[in-house]
């Protein structure tokens, strides 16, 4: 099956060596995004829930480069530096997702690139 990498300007660029997503078929991986501008390629601020909102933005935007959105995601990992932010990403997905909601996870890390406090990465299905 062939694949196609997803770029878009309107999400940071990659900063190490990935591709922003990889659509294989109907599914496109997209990769994990951190609060990162897209035009400054620089932290959006401490703000947890500044953070959160950038990362949603930035997952949106390679969502729809690869022909899909949010709506479309099946699975969604969240990586978080503290825990006790799960309820504000709740409540911020919140605004990004309505029902049904994708499957998830929430896992703690001790650190992530660039002192970023939360990362996230999906897996979308594409209708025919």
């Amino acid at each position: 099956m062939q694949r196609e990498i997803i770029a878009t300007d309107h999400a940071p660029k990659a900063i190490g060596t990935y591709s922003q997503a990889v659509k294989v078929g109907d599914t496109v991986y997209l990769s994990g995004q951190i609060p990162l501008v897209p035009e400054t390629m620089e932290l959006v601020g401490e703000a947890m829930e500044a953070q959160v909102r950038q990362v949603f933005d930035n997952l949106k935007a390679v969502a729809e480069a690869a022909g899909g959105s949010l709506a479309d995601l099946v699975k969604l990992n969240i990586f978080l530096t503290d825990l006790s932010h799960f309820a504000l990403v709740n409540q911020v997905m919140a605004s990004y997702f309505a029902e049904p909601y994708p499957a998830r996870a929430a896992i703690g890390v001790a650190a992530l690139p660039r002192g970023a406090a939360v990362e996230m990465d999906g897996v979308m299905v594409l209708s025919r």
